[in-house]
């Protein structure tokens, strides 16, 4: 296999992806990158405005209208930073932590149905090279 086959399945990869992303987030009343945020809040628990930021790769601007939004819908909420006074801290609320784990159980079962298919020596097999793939990005 060449680099232009695996970049192809890569690009598939994301389609296919993205489109069910988009399919399991549309009843949720929230556009996917707002569920998008509340995945990596609730992945990290507590994260600061910069950190979120780039995590996200958006700029603090953005991700202030972001947090706006989420803050009205009440998902998420900004708390004081404990030693520094300029900094605040995004968490969840209740509902938005409802609502990550309701989207986390999505994306279990669907790694679960798309890997059904696969031993456990290709499950550890395929982790290591996502792995790998990810630290390179």
């Amino acid at each position: 296999m060449d680099i232009s086959s695996l970049s192809m399945q890569f690009m598939e990869f994301f389609d296919k992806l993205s489109s069910w992303e988009h399919s399991v987030v549309k009843d949720s009343g929230l556009s996917p990158a707002q569920m998008h945020t509340i995945e990596v809040i609730g992945h990290h628990k507590t994260m600061m405005m910069r950190e979120l930021a780039d995590r996200l790769g958006i700029t603090t601007g953005s991700l202030t209208v972001a947090i706006d939004r989420l803050e009205k819908l009440g998902m998420v909420e900004r708390k004081p930073h404990e030693h520094d006074r300029r900094a605040w801290l995004i968490v969840l609320t209740v509902d938005g932590t409802k609502m990550y784990k309701q989207h986390n159980k999505f994306h279990e079962e669907f790694t679960r149905e798309i890997s059904q298919d696969l031993s456990t020596k290709e499950i550890e097999s395929l982790t290591f090279l996502m792995k790998t793939v990810l630290r390179r990005m």
